[in-house]
């Protein structure tokens, strides 16, 4: 067998190959692209027989996917993704003195790889119809973080200047096309208090009780309010105008990825078994489908599935001292997504429900009771997806309702 240890840059791997004693049989740096993989096969094939397979070939790498990670998966290597803590920690064991390089880094992952490749896990590959949802998700899910990022200047800059916008908009929202459209046309005190209900109930178009809602926020437009002097008021403006176009382009964007994450969703085969989960819609299920993958094997157990999922906790133990604590390392996207999940679930699951008041009877947090019940909510989708059947109320808590029985 062979040990390999990849220390990836963004343009250039450093590589170090290992046998089975240990012994380095070479170091060699590989240019990124098809060159540096042609190169890389070709320095695997000088030190392995001609008949041998490739999965005897480990390779153990600070990432699991891009076009280097795929191209070793399909070349039949077994490939392990490691994180970068648990690379540093085995850093520090081959060396205390902290001296750190890109030579010394493939060295530690190589060593990694042959000593201890029991505790680290391989790179299953996903489909790609499974890739492609989370290319498409994750790229939503981002525009929806920038647009709350966008979101909270433009609260901050109009509470600087002009707090009666956010008064008279706030039941709407200030991400709404309708706040967009009144802040483009008016983002000062001024041109504010100047609308007209017709222009008001223009921007509300779409909205229910119109006529009630509009008199309402030029009421509050029209009144007195702090502010700022009038040239500062102009420069606070134009940053205005500025968040407000870039809002509503992300509007746009963000509207036009969620049909692309419903198209590509609904290709899965596994999508119907997801939608079935409580609290999960489609575009919560393309997350809990994206960050979970599907490649066949991946989680051994449910219990390997609620590790990665980062929801069930760890224990802390020393003398006579033991401590349970929630994980802080995961997946922050998937653990929005399950946290999202039993939030909803909580109100259209009477089981989940009861579930969540019986960990408050014990006076558990809310949040720690919400990561309860999403750490259940995995094991119920894990057993969904091994069998491959939807998601049934009474199979899914028979023992609760068991234990209560007896």
């Amino acid at each position: 067998m062979l040990f390999v240890g990849d220390d990836w840059a963004e343009d250039h791997h450093d590589v170090e190959v290992q046998d089975e004693d240990g012994k380095v049989v070479k170091r060699v740096r590989l240019p990124e692209g098809m060159a540096g993989i042609t190169r890389f096969h070709d320095l695997v094939g000088r030190f392995v027989a001609e008949d041998a397979d490739p999965s005897d070939v480990l390779v153990c790498i600070e990432v699991d996917r891009g076009p280097w990670v795929r191209a070793l998966v399909a070349a039949g290597y077994r490939v392990f993704g490691v994180d970068p803590k648990q690379a540093a920690r085995h850093r520090e064991i081959l060396g205390s003195s902290g001296a750190k390089s890109d030579k010394g880094d493939a060295h530690a992952l190589a060593d990694m790889i042959r000593t201890r490749r029991h505790q680290l896990r391989q790179v299953a590959g996903d489909s790609q119809i499974a890739e492609a949802v989370k290319v498409v998700t994750r790229a939503h899910q981002t525009l929806l973080w920038e647009r709350t990022r966008h979101m909270l200047r433009l609260r901050v800059a109009l509470r600087d200047y002009f707090p009666a916008a956010l008064a008279a908009y706030k039941p709407l929202g200030l991400t709404s096309e309708a706040v967009l459209r009144l802040l483009a046309k008016a983002p000062t005190p001024e041109t504010a208090a100047r609308l007209t209900i017709n222009q008001i109930r223009a921007a509300l178009k779409g909205r229910r009780d119109i006529p009630a809602k509009a008199a309402a926020i030029q009421d509050v437009l029209r009144g007195e309010h702090l502010g700022q002097a009038p040239l500062v008021t102009g420069a606070y403006a134009s940053t205005v105008k500025a968040l407000v176009a870039v809002i509503t382009v992300l509007n746009s964007e963000i509207n036009t990825l969620e049909g692309e994450v419903e198209a590509h969703f609904g290709r899965h085969p596994d999508a119907e078994v997801i939608l079935s989960q409580p609290g999960i819609g489609v575009v919560l299920g393309a997350r809990v489908l994206a960050e979970f993958g599907d490649a066949e094997g991946r989680y051994a157990s449910a219990k390997a599935r609620k590790n990665y999922a980062g929801t069930s906790p760890i224990t802390r133990q020393s003398g006579k001292t033991k401590v349970v604590q929630a994980r802080f390392v995961h997946n922050d996207r998937l653990v929005d997504a399950l946290h999202l999940q039993a939030s909803c679930a909580l109100l259209h699951d009477p089981e989940v429900r009861a579930y969540y008041d019986q960990l408050k009877a014990r006076d558990v947090s809310h949040n720690a009771a919400l990561r309860q019940v999403g750490n259940r909510l995995v094991g119920i989708l894990h057993g969904c997806l091994k069998t491959h059947t939807t998601y049934d109320r009474a199979t899914a808590w028979s023992h609760r309702n068991h234990d209560l029985a007896a």
